[in-house]
C-alpha cells in the first residue's frame, strides 16, 4: 500500500501535524522555524537559513526531505566551486562518439545550499535559473528539474571571514528566510544528552513521497483568499514603501518614495499564508496567517539579514491596522 492511498482518509493538516512532530524529534526546540519551512515548500518556495555553524541548519534540510520521503543532495559552497559542480558536465565518450551529460547534485528534490555565501558569485548564480524556471539549461539543451523541487539554502552571518554576500536578485528568489538560533535551556540539555540528532535520521519514517508532496502543494495554491485580506496585503506592502494607509504616494525623492516590496514579495506573502492556513486546517486564509509569515517573507527582502529584516516587518504590522 502507497503512501497516498494509505492516508486517503486522513486529513491533510493531520498528516502535516505529524510531518512536524517528526521533524521536531530532530532539530530539538524549534517549533517556528519548522512550521515556517514546511510551509515554504508547500508554497513551492526556496528557504534560506542565515545562522552561525552548528545551530541544526544542515540538519533541518535532511531531515525535511527524509520526513517526506524526498531525494536529497547536499552542495557544500567553497571558494573553488564550479558552476558545473552545481549543474552537471557533459562528457565525451569515446565509444558513442558522443557528448554524455553527466546530472549533478541539483536534480533532486531537495538540493542543500551548505554556506551558499563562501562561493563567489558566479558560481551562485548557476543557481538563478534552477531556482526560479525550474530547470538547467547547459550546452544548448533544456533540462527539467525534478517535481517537488526545493533548494535550502544556508548562510554564515556576512561579517565572518570569506563570505560573500547574497546580491537582492538572488535574495528574491528565496520565498522565506529564517534563524534557528541558540537553543532554550531546556532545548539544549535534551541535546546533550540524546547525542547527534543526525544519527536519528534513519529511523523517520516517511509521510509523503512526491506525488504526495504534490497533492499538498495544489491544496494550498486553492486556500481560499478574501478580497478584504488582498487590501490587507496591499496595505503592507504600500507600508513597506512608506506609504501607510490613507497617505498618499510621495513623489520621486521623497522620503515616502523609498524602495520597498515588490509585487512579486506579495505574491510570495498570499502563497505562505495559503500554506500556513492549510497546517492549520483551515480553507481559507486570514489575517493572522499572513501576520505569521509575513516577518519570514519581507525581512530578507527589506534588509540584508533575517533578523534585521523581520523587526523591520514586524514594526509593518503594527502600523498596518487588521481589516
Amino acid at each position: 500500500m502507497t503512501v497516498r492511498s494509505a492516508s486517503q482518509a486522513v486529513p491533510t493538516a493531520h498528516r502535516l501535524a505529524v510531518v512536524l512532530q517528526q521533524l521536531a524529534q530532530i532539530v530539538v526546540g524549534k517549533d517556528e522555524p519548522l512550521k515556517l519551512a514546511l510551509a515554504c515548500l508547500l508554497a513551492r518556495g526556496h528557504l534560506l537559513i542565515e545562522d552561525i555553524p552548528g545551530v541544526g541548519k544542515s540538519t533541518l534540510a535532511h531531515a525535511l526531505a527524509a520526513a517526506l520521503g524526498l531525494k536529497y543532495a547536499r552542495i557544500q559552497f567553497t571558494s573553488d566551486l564550479l558552476p558545473a559542480d552545481v549543474l552537471g558536465v557533459s562528457v565525451y565518450d569515446e565509444r558513442t562518439q558522443t557528448f554524455r551529460f553527466h546530472a549533478g547534485p541539483i536534480f533532486h528534490s531537495v538540493v542543500l545550499a551548505d554556506e551558499i555565501n563562501r562561493a563567489p558569485p558566479k558560481t551562485q548564480s548557476a543557481l538563478l535559473e534552477a531556482m526560479e524556471e525550474r530547470q538547467v539549461s547547459q550546452d544548448g539543451q533544456t533540462r527539467p528539474l525534478p517535481e517537488p523541487f526545493f533548494v535550502i539554502a544556508t548562510q554564515n552571518p556576512v561579517e565572518q571571514i570569506g563570505a560573500y554576500p547574497l546580491p537582492e536578485s538572488q535574495l528574491d528568489r528565496f520565498l522565506i528566510a529564517i534563524e534557528l538560533g541558540y537553543p532554550d535551556a531546556v532545548a539544549e540539555r535534551e541535546l546533550l544528552a540524546g547525542g547527534d540528532r543526525r544519527a536519528k535520521l534513519v529511523d523517520l519514517v516517511p509521510q509523503a513521497d512526491p506525488a504526495t508532496l504534490a497533492d499538498w502543494q495544489r491544496e494550498a495554491a486553492a486556500i481560499h483568499v478574501a478580497p478584504a485580506l488582498l487590501d490587507y496585503v496591499q496595505s503592507l506592502l504600500a507600508a513597506s514603501r512608506g506609504h501607510l494607509p490613507g497617505q498618499t504616494a510621495g513623489a520621486s525623492g521623497e522620503a515616502g518614495a523609498r524602495r520597498g516590496l515588490s509585487p512579486r514579495a506579495g505574491l510570495m506573502l498570499l502563497s505562505a499564508a495559503r500554506a500556513w492556513a492549510l497546517l492549520a486546517g483551515r480553507p481559507m486564509a486570514v489575517p493572522e496567517d499572513v501576520q505569521a509569515v509575513f516577518p519570514a517573507v519581507a525581512g530578507h527582502r527589506l534588509a540584508g539579514g533575517a533578523r534585521a529584516g523581520a523587526l523591520q516587518a514586524q514594526t509593518l504590522i503594527r502600523a498596518v491596522p487588521l481589516p
